[in-house]
Protein backbone atom coordinates (compact mmCIF):
# COMPACT_ATOMS: atom_id res chain seq x y z
CA UNK A 1 0.00 0.00 0.00
CA UNK A 2 1.53 3.63 -0.93
CA UNK A 3 1.23 6.19 1.47
CA UNK A 4 0.64 9.79 1.26
CA UNK A 5 0.86 12.51 3.76
CA UNK A 6 0.06 16.03 4.23
CA UNK A 7 2.27 18.01 6.77
CA UNK A 8 1.00 19.10 10.09
CA UNK A 9 -0.15 22.39 9.53
CA UNK A 10 -3.41 21.56 8.87
CA UNK A 11 -6.29 22.57 11.56
CA UNK A 12 -8.85 24.18 12.71
CA UNK A 13 -10.30 26.88 14.74
CA UNK A 14 -12.89 27.00 16.76
CA UNK A 15 -16.35 29.72 16.55
CA UNK A 16 -17.74 31.88 19.51
CA UNK A 17 -21.64 32.16 20.46
CA UNK A 18 -21.93 30.70 23.72
CA UNK A 19 -18.34 31.97 24.76
CA UNK A 20 -16.34 29.08 26.65
CA UNK A 21 -12.41 28.47 25.91
CA UNK A 22 -10.28 25.44 26.02
CA UNK A 23 -6.76 25.40 26.60
CA UNK A 24 -4.77 23.41 23.92
CA UNK A 25 -1.23 23.17 24.58
CA UNK A 26 -0.05 27.08 25.06
CA UNK A 27 -3.49 27.95 22.88
CA UNK A 28 -6.50 29.39 24.79
CA UNK A 29 -9.31 28.21 22.21
CA UNK A 30 -12.38 30.02 22.50
CA UNK A 31 -15.20 27.46 21.54
CA UNK A 32 -19.08 27.45 20.97
CA UNK A 33 -21.43 25.38 23.04
CA UNK A 34 -23.50 22.64 21.31
CA UNK A 35 -22.82 24.70 17.74
CA UNK A 36 -19.72 24.58 16.26
CA UNK A 37 -16.83 22.40 18.04
CA UNK A 38 -13.68 21.52 15.74
CA UNK A 39 -11.27 19.87 16.79
CA UNK A 40 -7.55 20.42 14.86
CA UNK A 41 -6.60 16.87 12.93
CA UNK A 42 -3.11 17.28 13.95
CA UNK A 43 -0.12 14.47 14.95
CA UNK A 44 -0.85 15.47 18.75
CA UNK A 45 -4.21 14.48 18.23
CA UNK A 46 -3.85 11.42 16.15
CA UNK A 47 -1.21 9.89 18.70
CA UNK A 48 -4.05 10.54 21.58
CA UNK A 49 -7.04 9.22 20.05
CA UNK A 50 -8.74 6.35 21.38
CA UNK A 51 -10.82 5.33 18.31
CA UNK A 52 -8.52 2.02 17.46
CA UNK A 53 -9.32 0.78 21.02
CA UNK A 54 -13.14 1.16 20.60
CA UNK A 55 -15.14 -1.82 20.54
CA UNK A 56 -17.12 -0.38 17.79
CA UNK A 57 -14.31 -0.92 15.47
CA UNK A 58 -13.11 -4.16 17.22
CA UNK A 59 -14.70 -6.45 15.38
CA UNK A 60 -14.11 -4.74 11.97
CA UNK A 61 -12.02 -6.00 9.43
CA UNK A 62 -11.96 -2.62 7.95
CA UNK A 63 -10.87 -0.64 10.98
CA UNK A 64 -8.36 -3.37 12.09
CA UNK A 65 -6.64 -3.20 8.88
CA UNK A 66 -6.50 0.70 8.63
CA UNK A 67 -5.21 0.50 12.24
CA UNK A 68 -2.10 -1.85 11.47
CA UNK A 69 -1.37 -0.21 8.08
CA UNK A 70 -1.52 3.30 9.45
CA UNK A 71 1.03 2.61 12.91
CA UNK A 72 3.39 0.79 10.51
CA UNK A 73 2.99 4.16 7.70
CA UNK A 74 3.42 5.93 10.62
CA UNK A 75 6.96 4.91 11.43
CA UNK A 76 8.47 5.98 8.56
CA UNK A 77 6.84 9.60 8.23
CA UNK A 78 9.33 12.38 8.12
CA UNK A 79 8.62 14.12 11.49
CA UNK A 80 6.04 16.79 11.49
CA UNK A 81 4.06 15.34 8.38
CA UNK A 82 0.85 13.56 9.07
CA UNK A 83 -1.02 10.99 7.09
CA UNK A 84 -3.74 12.02 5.00
CA UNK A 85 -7.48 11.26 7.00
CA UNK A 86 -8.50 8.30 4.99
CA UNK A 87 -5.62 6.45 5.91
CA UNK A 88 -6.38 6.91 10.29
CA UNK A 89 -8.91 4.74 11.71
CA UNK A 90 -9.86 7.44 14.14
CA UNK A 91 -10.02 10.78 15.30
CA UNK A 92 -13.35 11.31 13.68
CA UNK A 93 -14.23 14.27 16.13
CA UNK A 94 -11.70 16.32 13.51
CA UNK A 95 -12.08 14.72 10.33
CA UNK A 96 -15.48 13.08 9.84
CA UNK A 97 -17.30 9.33 9.36
CA UNK A 98 -15.40 6.15 9.09
CA UNK A 99 -15.08 5.06 5.58
CA UNK A 100 -15.34 1.20 6.97
CA UNK A 101 -18.99 0.07 6.89
CA UNK A 102 -18.43 -2.57 8.83
CA UNK A 103 -18.74 -1.03 12.01
CA UNK A 104 -20.89 -2.34 15.15
CA UNK A 105 -22.68 0.41 16.52
CA UNK A 106 -24.12 -1.30 18.69
CA UNK A 107 -21.24 -1.58 20.68
CA UNK A 108 -20.28 0.84 23.27
CA UNK A 109 -18.51 3.90 22.30
CA UNK A 110 -15.63 5.06 24.15
CA UNK A 111 -15.50 8.38 23.39
CA UNK A 112 -15.96 9.65 26.91
CA UNK A 113 -12.45 8.12 28.18
CA UNK A 114 -10.60 10.15 25.16
CA UNK A 115 -8.81 13.05 26.23
CA UNK A 116 -9.42 14.87 23.21
CA UNK A 117 -13.31 14.60 23.66
CA UNK A 118 -12.28 15.75 27.27
CA UNK A 119 -9.95 18.60 26.27
CA UNK A 120 -12.25 20.09 23.55
CA UNK A 121 -15.73 19.36 25.55
CA UNK A 122 -16.99 17.34 23.12
CA UNK A 123 -20.07 16.28 25.77
CA UNK A 124 -21.43 19.19 24.97
CA UNK A 125 -21.29 18.90 20.93
CA UNK A 126 -23.86 17.28 18.88
CA UNK A 127 -23.37 14.64 18.19
CA UNK A 128 -21.33 13.71 21.48
CA UNK A 129 -20.44 9.78 20.71
CA UNK A 130 -19.64 7.86 17.88
CA UNK A 131 -18.23 10.12 15.66
CA UNK A 132 -17.50 7.51 13.55
CA UNK A 133 -20.51 6.67 12.77
CA UNK A 134 -22.15 10.67 12.86
CA UNK A 135 -19.19 12.71 11.34
CA UNK A 136 -16.77 15.24 12.69
CA UNK A 137 -17.32 17.88 16.01
CA UNK A 138 -19.30 20.43 14.22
Amino acid sequence: MKYQFRGSHYGRDSSTKEKGSVTHGNKNITSEKCTDFTVPYVGENISRCKCPECPVQADSPCAQDKIKSSREAMEYMPAGDIPYPEYIPGVYCAKGKSQCKDLNFDRQCICDSCDVWKEYGLKDADPNNHFCQHGRAT
